[in-house]
């Protein structure tokens, strides 16, 4: 009878156990949460590392950097997809960059600025208003023969599209710490580039609009990146966050300006395949300076 008995609490233990994990498999957070087969919180509850301490008289060598990533070529397409953030678009829980960066600054986690020193900071209204805009046109009417029979004026709202963001630009520092006598980089500041396309008449003129800087050394902005994965081809398990992108340099990337007396970007003194040519030596200047410091 003991025997028994032990058997069904056994039995019964072994249920309840089972119970729990099934439920368990659900995230606590969302009970209609049906997509996920196991809880997902790695991320959510993820928090930024501070960067390590860096005193002045440690900084033997500084230079200043700017470069340009465009997200259309193949290396770089994590930060562009998904393209919309829409309900229903089966994006798996992902989203892209410029998406992840413009809600935060819609709900007032994350500040933007004007400027890449961050001086000059840049309201969420103005972005806004700078993105959606209304154009005033003329546009001809037509009769049921398709014959012209007159002009009249409209305003067509154009909203902003984050789709049409193909390029950030980076503003970093390199610099070397004789604390270790190593080479180092930090990332500061971010910008974002939107390709603009407005009519002018019979013809469409398309321009690279600037849009605006977030700073990176801000542990805001860190902690929203740190919370959105970067697609990963070959583990949709890999938990590679926005942050673990800049801080490992998981991209490509050309520069488009260096630290310079004159104060301006490549392409102001030299252009075409020179200008391609510049941007790879200055890459490989500053990559150099860390082999060039020692002496045998």
């Amino acid at each position: 009878m003991k025997k028994l008995l032990f058997c069904i609490a056994l039995l019964a233990s072994s249920l309840g156990i089972a119970s729990v994990s099934a439920q368990t498999i659900i995230d606590q957070e969302d009970e209609s949460n049906f997509n996920d087969f196991y809880q997902k919180t790695l991320t959510k509850g993820k928090q930024a590392i501070p960067y390590a301490y860096l005193r002045e008289s440690d900084v033997v060598w500084e230079t200043a950097i700017w470069r340009t990533i465009d997200f259309r070529e193949k290396f770089n397409q994590f930060f562009y997809f998904p393209v919309s953030d829409e309900k229903g678009t089966n994006n798996q829980g992902r989203r892209s960059l410029i998406t992840t960066v413009m809600q935060a600054l819609a709900s007032g986690e994350i500040e933007a600025f004007e400027d890449d020193d961050m001086r000059i900071p840049k309201d969420y209204q103005k972005i806004f208003d700078e993105l959606n805009r209304e154009n005033h046109r003329t546009v001809t009417d037509y009769d049921e023969w398709g014959d012209e029979t007159g002009t009249h004026d409209t305003v067509i709202r154009e909203e902003f599209d984050p789709g049409k963001v193909f390029k950030i630009n980076l503003k970093e520092y390199w610099y070397i710490d004789k604390q270790d006598t190593r080479q180092k980089v930090r990332v500061v500041s971010m910008q974002f580039i939107y390709f603009y396309c407005k009519d002018r008449g019979d013809t469409k003129e398309c321009m690279d609009a600037k849009m605006f800087w977030v700073p990176m050394n801000d542990m805001r902005v860190r902690n929203i990146l740190v919370k959105s994965n970067a697609y990963d081809e070959n583990n949709n398990n890999a938990y590679r966050t926005y942050d673990d992108v800049f801080i490992d340099r998981y991209f490509d990337s050309y520069v488009y300006r260096e630290s310079n007396r004159f104060n301006r970007e490549v392409t102001d003194y030299v252009t075409g395949t020179d200008a391609i040519i510049e941007s790879q030596s200055i890459e490989d200047k500053v990559f150099n300076i860390e082999s060039d410091m020692w002496e045998y």
